[in-house]
């Protein structure tokens, strides 16, 4: 990247993205250079089109390419006696014990539920911003997926440029193979199941995100596998063969079978009556990624099943059925 690799602040600066940067997020790209500019005001500059790329507006999910001139506003850097927020001890303890794989070109990590992947939106950091205050010596860390906040699970982050280049083309191929563990409400009794219905993003009259199967949407394909039966519930797998947002959760309600313990497209009554047996959390996990990336060959992780959502198939298994409905 030619030009200041941290932009003064208090007036516009521009920089010229080399290929080193090439692929990179615009909003990853920014949190990076303007250190101590909370992440708050870097969605702010871009909502607002302050941020130019080669002149005109770009969305937090332009991907960079070589050559490409950016214009940084004018800002101030909030780097005070405290500086930026840092991960507690205990969660820094969590995510060391939880990295399932590192290499020089990636690091694959089981992602804790209720953790956000980035930070933004009212929350000082996620997953991706408190690796980076843990490991000072990783000169370059991003996402190569996401997870949502209340799904655990294998996590894939990229240590290189050409490693994030590579792992997007196998996401957006069929290149990466992700299965979940999912418990879902009444007995989904099928060997293998393919749910292929488009959805699109929407928002409630609340304000609140939503995802809606519609024609208009776009193409969705999970396949969903039966590996437990219980009276009144089902430990399913899903495979992912396309990567929506909120897919699995919207598949299997749109089957007629919603996941336990959500509260966004899930059955209220069916929930209270797993919180009943201790669940706490949306029961979705990934458990395991496969690949085969060029430089590292195959790649197969697995990530155990968290104790919270284990204790809770251990009480269906005991026979602790579910209480009545609505009692």
């Amino acid at each position: 990247m030619s030009g200041a690799s941290h932009p003064p602040s208090g007036g516009v600066s521009y920089l010229t993205v080399d290929e080193e940067h090439a692929g990179r997020r615009i909003d990853n790209f920014l949190g990076r250079i303007l250190k101590g500019v909370p992440k708050v005001r870097v969605y702010r500059m871009l909502r607002r089109g302050e941020v130019r790329v080669n002149g005109g507006r770009v969305g937090q999910d332009y991907r960079l390419e070589a050559g490409d001139r950016i214009r940084i506003p004018p800002h101030r850097q909030n780097l005070g006696s405290t500086g930026p927020a840092k991960p507690s001890a205990g969660l820094q303890a969590v995510l060391r014990q939880n990295v399932l794989l590192e290499s020089d070109a990636l690091l694959i990590l089981d992602k804790p539920a209720g953790l956000p992947v980035h930070g933004g939106s009212g929350v000082a950091f996620g997953v991706i911003e408190a690796l980076r205050s843990m490991r000072p010596d990783l000169g370059y860390l991003e996402l190569a997926h996401r997870l949502d906040r209340d799904t655990s699970g294998c996590l894939v982050l990229a240590k290189q440029p050409r490693t994030l280049r590579a792992l997007h083309e196998l996401f957006r191929g069929d290149g990466v193979e992700k299965r979940y563990r999912l418990l879902a409400a009444g007995r989904w009794d099928v060997h293998e199941r393919l749910v292929a219905e488009s959805l699109r993003k929407n928002v409630a009259l609340s304000g609140e995100r939503m995802v809606q199967v519609t024609e208009e949407g776009k193409l969705a394909r999970t396949v969903f596998t039966a590996l437990e039966l219980f009276p009144d519930a089902t430990l399913m797998e899903a495979r992912l063969l396309t990567g929506r947002t909120h897919q699995i959760r919207v598949h299997a309600a749109h089957a007629g079978h919603p996941l336990a313990g959500d509260a966004k497209y899930g059955d209220a009554d069916f929930n209270r009556r797993l919180r009943a047996l201790g669940l706490q959390r949306l029961f979705l996990h990934a458990a395991s990624v496969c690949l085969q990336l060029p430089g590292q060959g195959h790649v197969a992780v697995e990530a155990p099943l968290p104790e919270a959502l284990s204790e809770v198939l251990e009480r269906l298994r005991a026979g602790q059925g579910l209480p009545a409905s609505g009692g």
